[in-house]
This record gives C-alpha cells, sequence and structure tokens, in this order.
C-alpha cells in the first residue's frame, strides 16, 4: 500500500534552505569608491532542481494540496520552464502525482526540461496557446487535480516568496533587485522588503510584473527595467554570455540565460551608467534555475 502524500521531505529541503543560502559580496572596481556595496542571496544553492524561488512559492501550494487531502498536482509552463521541472521534483518526493500543462504543440525534439519532468513522473499535456493562456493563471481544482497558477503566480505564492529574505535581513540593504517573469517573487519581496528600494529586472515580454504587484501586494511599488531583456524570454546573445563567463570567473557564482544572468548584467550597468546613487548597499536574488541554460551549446558557458 502506497504511503499517503507527506510534506516531510518538503520540510526537511526546507529547513537545511536555512544552511545552505548565504549572501555573497561581489567585488568589482569602479563602484567601491562610492561606498556602493553589492550583495547576492545565493538560493541557488537550495537544490540543484527545485532552487531558489520555485521552493519557496511551491511550499505553500504543496502543503494547502496535502492538507485538503489532494493526490495530483495540475500546473503550467512553456517548454523550457523551471516551474515544471520543480514541480514534478516536489510533488514527487511529495508521494504527489503531477501533471503539467504546456504551452504549444508536442515538438518534435523535447526540451531537457520537459525530459526531466517527465522521467520525475509528471505526465505532460501538450495544449494549443489559446486553450493554454486562458487556463494558466487559475486557481482551484479540477476533480482531485490540485491547481498551481503557472510559475506559482497567486496569494499562496507570493506568501512564499516573501519568506526568502528571512534569509538575507533586508533592513541591511538600500535596494533589492531581482529577475521577474509573472511578477509573484516581485510581490512576495515587496512584502518583506521593509524601506529597501525594490527593482525589477523584467525578462518576459507580454506580461507586466506591476500588474500582479498592484494585485498581490497593494500600497506597495517598484522600479521596473526593461530594457535588459536580450530580445526575449530564455534569448541571449554572445554579450550577454561573455559577461555571464566573466562573472563567474570572477565570482564563483554560475547564473542562466533565461533570468539571473539579466539581473546581474542590469545590476552591473546600471552601476557603471551611475544610474544608483553613491553608499548603496545592494542585494541581488539569484532564483537559481540554472538549467535553463541546457539550451545553450556545450562549451558556451564555462560552468
Amino acid at each position: 500500500m502506497e504511503s499517503p502524500p507527506s510534506l516531510d521531505a518538503l520540510d526537511k529541503l526546507m529547513a537545511e534552505a536555512g544552511a545552505r543560502i548565504v549572501t555573497q559580496a561581489i567585488q568589482r572596481e569602479g563602484f567601491a569608491r562610492d561606498g556602493i556595496t553589492w550583495d547576492v542571496l545565493r538560493a541557488d544553492q537550495v537544490h540543484p532542481v527545485c532552487s531558489g524561488n520555485k521552493l519557496f512559492k511551491l511550499y505553500p501550494y504543496l502543503a494547502d494540496a496535502i492538507q485538503k487531502g489532494h493526490t495530483t498536482l495540475r500546473t503550467f509552463g512553456g517548454a523550457w520552464s523551471n516551474h515544471i521541472v520543480a514541480t514534478a521534483y516536489a510533488a514527487g518526493i511529495s508521494g504527489l502525482r503531477s501533471i503539467g500543462h504546456i504551452r504549444g504543440g508536442e515538438p518534435r525534439e523535447w526540451s531537457s526540461a520537459l525530459c526531466q519532468a517527465r522521467d520525475m513522473g509528471m505526465e505532460l499535456v501538450f495544449m494549443d496557446r489559446s486553450s493554454f493562456d486562458a487556463l494558466a493563471f487559475r486557481e482551484g481544482t479540477d476533480g482531485d487535480a490540485y491547481t498551481i497558477p503557472m510559475g506559482g503566480h497567486g496569494p499562496l505564492g507570493v506568501s512564499g516568496a516573501a519568506k526568502m529574505l528571512d534569509h538575507a535581513g533586508p533592513d541591511r540593504y538600500s535596494h533589492i533587485f531581482c529577475a521577474t517573469g509573472t511578477g509573484t517573487m516581485l510581490a512576495g519581496l515587496a512584502l518583506s522588503a521593509g524601506r529597501a528600494r525594490l527593482a525589477g529586472v523584467n525578462v518576459v515580454k507580454g506580461y507586466d510584473p506591476l500588474r500582479t504587484l498592484n494585485e498581490m501586494a497593494p500600497g506597495k511599488s517598484a522600479d521596473i527595467y526593461d530594457q535588459y531583456g536580450f530580445g526575449g524570454y530564455a534569448k541571449a546573445d554572445g554579450r550577454l554570455i561573455g559577461f555571464m563567463n566573466l562573472f563567474f570567473l570572477q565570482n564563483r557564482i554560475p547564473t542562466d540565460i533565461v533570468y539571473t544572468g539579466k539581473l546581474m548584467f542590469a545590476i552591473h550597468d546600471l552601476l557603471h551608467q551611475g544610474a544608483i546613487p553613491p553608499g548603496s548597499r545592494i542585494l541581488a536574488i539569484h532564483s537559481g534555475g540554472l538549467q535553463g541554460n541546457n539550451s545553450l551549446k556545450k562549451g558556451q558557458v564555462i560552468f
């Protein structure tokens, strides 16, 4: 007889997160003389698959699903979605069945993310774009299936993301930067950022992170930078990849082409433009998701 779904494994992973998440100082010539400091919250070190903001956003949903007696999770994402992979993993270790609805028809060649999710036991359902877009952000249940919106979007995902700053001490910082997709993490950070000025580097066309912020964290504000998308979601050029490699050589911090590479590039660029005031204390949230680099040719990144 199979054991009922349980949070035990996920609770253990959350407990270990406290020991694994550290803040790492970035050393850069040029802005230190202005009294500027730049730290990175290394949430990528929590787990190689269910890492960074994914773990924090998923935990409240799984806790709610198990408490309500569900045995199946349903969620949504694209062919390269870190959220899909993380949900497959979290569901698997919790004894839950998982279904991933994938935007677009079934590709001739599956992405590494889809293969990972399948290998971890997730059932994949490919949907045309219009049907997908109509359902991706809905919450609720369908029979026994408990639905998690795309990217963990929603009040539960926001509440989970807010806990990321428990590991950072936000009062130490004047500016907190994160990459944004749906804006769920941005809204969560807004709830716990204290007096720090919040900024999002938007990497997805077609989503307005400020809309999520206004809905999920009313009264909070953030600066949004749209100019660092490098052509769109998961797109990159030689300039970005070159920066990511140099950033790794200088700091031993791996980043990805979808979110965190663009985040670190944006902060670096803003600093060298003089757009960040002297004396600022910056915290950048490393949200994990390094498997996003699997779309690159072997050897393009050095980590």
